[in-house]
């Protein structure tokens, strides 16, 4: 069992900067990497970024490629999603998921990802 919380969330204005964490505790074995998504209001959860397990190779939604970046720190561990040049459509909450037994063609495969956060809001005002 892989437990992962988020925390970061909250309001900011458009052109601002957000910094997600997903603190990621438990059996971690086996985890080939781990993933923010996200949900607006009526729309299905999307994926937004991964990075590698034990790798750090790392992925990107088109619509987030030069704005947000994803990374790790094994010592705590956890992840980072930091978000800058953020727009009133990144407005959603936001996942934090592990995958387990995918490689890294599957990195944007909501299927693939077995444990997920509780969530965090992001809100960006116009």
């Amino acid at each position: 069992q892989v437990q992962l919380v988020e925390s970061g969330g909250g309001l900011v204005q458009s052109g601002g900067s957000l910094r997600l964490s997903c603190v990621v505790s438990g059996r971690t074995f086996g985890v080939d990497a781990l993933g923010w998504f996200r949900q607006a209001p009526g729309k299905d959860r999307e994926f937004v970024a991964a990075i590698g397990w034990t790798d750090d190779n790392t992925a990107y939604a088109d619509s987030v490629k030069g704005r947000f970046t994803i990374s790790s720190d094994d010592a705590d561990p956890t992840v980072y999603l930091q978000m800058n040049s953020l727009r009133p459509e990144d407005t959603a909450v936001y996942y934090c998921a592990a995958g387990v037994d995918l490689g890294y063609s599957e990195y944007d495969d909501i299927d693939e990802y077995y444990y997920w956060g509780q969530g965090t809001q992001v809100t960006v005002s116009s």
